[in-house]
């Protein structure tokens, strides 16, 4: 087989992402005719149709959905690449690219993440707030902030403990409808929860059948919509402890009865350890969040 050109992989992936020739070369800053002439090039060595045409633009093969993930892999291992060219000379300075959860992403990191751009004015941060996993092996982010231990050898991780997360309602709402004595009281309460059922809610709720889908007058996968909610004083809902801490309206309801905590890692691959881009925004991020926790 020829040797495969990333140009042809990069080209793929983005048709794949947008569905048309014409999405991709717009994404890809290159004109129609290339795109369609780098798939043509890629069908030719893989010996493979990737796409059919219909009327709502182009559908990937089996083939085509097969090679998805190789793709990504190599397109986030040219990223790193990219990231990693970006530093140069001695200090902390380039690109580093991390993720979080939502919440954590929106409302915990942004003046951790100011401080460190005020000691280290050269750095460039990619912030990735996301819920899903990223995959660090891969080089998805450089850096990320998880609520669970790492299960990969291959990754440097600091665990910084453990942020507590209870049921919070804005003053004003516990003014009109009181506030709960027991879980038993929730029932008659306007409650705020997920949408779909996930492993993490599963285990993290686990003993507490009273927080259930069945249960919630407002529900939402987005931890931030839910946290929005609280704050409009809709219900109550579950809020990280020290973030609510933050907002004199939100007061904390059944602490004793309703609890849970987030244990929380900073995990970066191995190779990265010794890079100063890397290095002073792990620090940056494991002093932050004890620091947050401590609140």
């Amino acid at each position: 087989m020829t040797p495969l050109n990333w140009d042809l992989c990069r080209t793929f992936l983005a048709v794949l992402t947008e569905g048309s020739l014409s999405g991709a070369a717009r994404a890809l800053g290159i004109t129609q005719p290339t795109v369609g002439r780098h798939i043509a090039s890629l069908e030719a060595v893989l010996g493979q149709t990737l796409f059919t045409r219909s009327q709502t633009g182009l559908l990937p093969t089996d083939a085509a959905a097969s090679l998805r993930p190789h793709a990504q892999a190599m397109q986030h291992t040219a990223q790193a690449f990219e990231r990693a060219a970006a530093s140069k000379g001695e200090g902390a300075n380039g690109v580093v690219r991390l993720s979080a959860s939502e919440v954590v992403g929106v409302e915990v990191l942004p003046p951790i993440l100011s401080a460190l751009r005020r000691a280290h004015p050269h750095l460039v941060i990619e912030l990735v707030p996301t819920n899903r996993i990223q995959d660090l092996l891969h080089r998805e982010v450089d850096i990320a902030v998880r609520m669970a231990p790492p299960q990969q050898d291959a990754l440097m991780a600091r665990r910084v403990g453990n942020i507590d997360v209870g049921l919070h309602a804005r003053d004003d709402y516990l003014a009109h409808y009181g506030v709960p004595t027991s879980l038993a009281d929730l029932a008659h309460h306007t409650m705020i929860g997920f949408d779909q059922m996930t492993p993490f809610i599963r285990e993290a709720t686990r003993g507490m059948p009273v927080w259930a889908r069945d249960s919630f007058a407002f529900r939402a996968d987005s931890d931030l919509a839910q946290l929005a909610m609280i704050r409009a004083g809709y219900g109550i809902g579950a809020c990280q402890v020290p973030l609510a801490q933050q907002d004199a309206r939100l007061v904390r309801v059944l602490p004793d009865a309703f609890r849970f905590s987030l244990q929380t890692w900073v995990t970066m691959h191995e190779d990265l350890r010794q890079s100063p881009r890397c290095k002073v925004t792990f620090d940056a991020l494991v002093a932050g969040l004890a620091a947050y926790m401590a609140e």
